[in-house]
């Protein structure tokens, strides 16, 4: 085994991704994949298969699970389904789904604040807690022993890595965005607090934060000429994102090689939080 493949590959590793059907999530599914990680889909029906027929296209194995991250009795149904009524144990968990509603928040409708906050947090939560619960099950109690002389002794499953995708709104409040920026707040509590009960016992939870990429959820940015150009002239890198720039950020966090990085949260924005 190369230096290259014992510090990134996740080679026998199996990874559960929510969002995964399109934009950042389908990318990130794609590149656990070609990393060598058996991919799980959760979606909320299976009318899109297109990034589970990619990653089979290119020799990975993916399945499709489904499940409405907007309601709470699917999503608290969801880890024992796979874990237990499919069998599989997971290393990876990525929640990347998630929903955004625009309104003057002087009238942002409560049902509109109820859903983002179902989908962005509380499923975050939930996802976050069952599968941490899981990984620690499933390496004997505890996803890795504390060593005698510190730390944690290896397994030979190795680390469980949870990675939670955030958002540039979960530092500023975005405009017209309250929910989704409430939300995204919340999220950076959850990566910590979970990161202080598990990361003495190998499970890692981090997040990574998109900064403005151009992707469904960000069309009408896209289509707004002068907040579309407001956007560009402050980011450093010069142009908006691609969901081809999340390749490398969730290999790593999903990897070996992030084994001492937990609550922590990666900002993949060209340089607009450095402005």
């Amino acid at each position: 085994m190369s230096y290259i493949d014992e510090l990134f590959g996740l080679k026998g590793r199996t990874a559960l991704i929510t969002g995964a059907t399109r934009g950042i999530g389908a990318r990130m599914a794609i590149a656990l994949a070609k990393a060598g990680a058996d991919i799980i889909l959760v979606q909320r029906n299976e009318s899109n298969p297109s990034t589970r027929d990619a990653i089979r296209a290119e020799g990975g194995k993916a399945d499709i699970v489904v499940c409405d991250l907007s309601s709470a009795s699917d999503v608290a149904k969801l880890i024992p389904h796979v874990t237990k009524d499919l069998g599989r144990t997971l290393d990876i968990v990525v929640n990347c789904g998630g929903i955004q509603r625009r309104h003057p928040v002087e009238n942002f409708p409560d049902d509109d604040w109820n859903e983002v906050l179902q989908v962005n947090l509380n499923t975050v939560f939930t996802i976050t807690r069952d599968a941490g619960r899981h990984m620690l099950e499933s390496r004997g109690g505890v996803a890795g022993e504390a060593a005698p002389e510190g730390g944690v002794k290896s397994n030979p499953r190795g680390y469980g890595k949870i990675i939670n995708v955030s958002s540039l709104v979960a530092f500023q409040g975005g405009l017209n965005v309250v929910a989704y920026a409430a939300a995204k707040h919340g999220v950076q509590g959850i990566i910590k607090s979970f990161s202080n009960g598990w990361a003495g016992k190998g499970v890692n939870v981090n997040a990574i934060a998109p900064g403005y990429i151009a992707t469904d959820m960000n069309e009408a940015l896209l289509a707004d000429p002068v907040r579309s150009k407001q956007i560009l002239e402050r980011i450093p890198a010069g142009r908006w994102g691609s969901p081809e720039d999340f390749e490398g950020a969730i290999v790593y966090l999903a990897s070996k090689a992030s084994d001492y990085v937990s609550g922590e949260c990666l900002v993949v924005d060209g340089g607009w939080m450095g402005r």
